[in-house]
């Protein structure tokens, strides 16, 4: 390995521990240990280490194909003392805006939509139901009174007719009425008996299938 090689080498690790200590506070930040439950804080841990070692290793691959010495640790150890010391408070103090800035800015587009998009839409469909509902309950009101009034005219119309047939009725002689009752009441009967029957033989059917 060349003298620069090892330089470029000791730039970078110094850089990546200064990145590993920001990425260590900005994990923490987000993972709220406190707040959650120890299965996914372990979790989240391993994956958090396992990603900076492959970024790690990644960076050194690329400096000097992955050779790996002693000084190399030294150079990730500087970078991490030289960020606790340097560079934490401020990198802390910036990242707190930063989230600030963001949710801000979330909110402001939240808020953006639900008064440009969201709220229009719902008056509207508000709007829209309510007009059907009305013009639902108008047509309903509509269709009454045009049936009333049908009714009304058929009453009309047939009143005529009934008082035609009620005296034709009364015309009639007695033993005429008679005859015409009697052969009523025997179509009446043999109809009722007809349908129990149908009705019977439909349950027995049923009865059949059902076992």
């Amino acid at each position: 390995m060349s003298l620069a090689t090892q330089f470029y080498t000791m730039l970078a690790m110094i850089s990546m521990g200064s990145f590993f200590g920001a990425t260590l506070d900005t994990y923490n930040r987000f993972l709220k240990r406190g707040s959650r439950k120890r299965l996914i804080v372990f979790i989240n841990d391993v994956l958090f280490w396992l990603l900076q070692g492959l970024l790690i290793f990644y960076i050194l691959f690329l400096v000097n194909f992955g050779e790996i010495r002693f000084y190399i640790f030294v150079a990730l150890l500087c970078g991490f003392a030289a960020y606790q010391a340097l560079m934490k408070t401020t990198y802390l103090k910036l990242l707190e805006i930063s989230i600030d800035l963001i949710v801000a800015i979330a909110n402001y587009i939240s808020h953006l939509f639900m008064t440009i998009v969201y709220s229009p839409i719902k008056w509207l469909v508000i709007l829209l139901i309510t007009v059907v509902f009305w013009m639902g309950k108008a047509l309903y009101a509509l269709v009454q009174t045009i049936l009333k009034v049908l009714l009304l005219m058929v009453k009309i119309l047939f009143k005529p007719i009934i008082w035609i047939v009620q005296l034709l009725w009364r015309a009639i002689p007695t033993s005429i009425k008679k005859i015409i009752e009697k052969s009523y009441n025997l179509i009446a009967g043999n109809v009722k008996k007809a349908t129990n029957k149908t009705i019977s033989g439909l349950k027995t059917i049923l009865k059949i299938f059902k076992r």
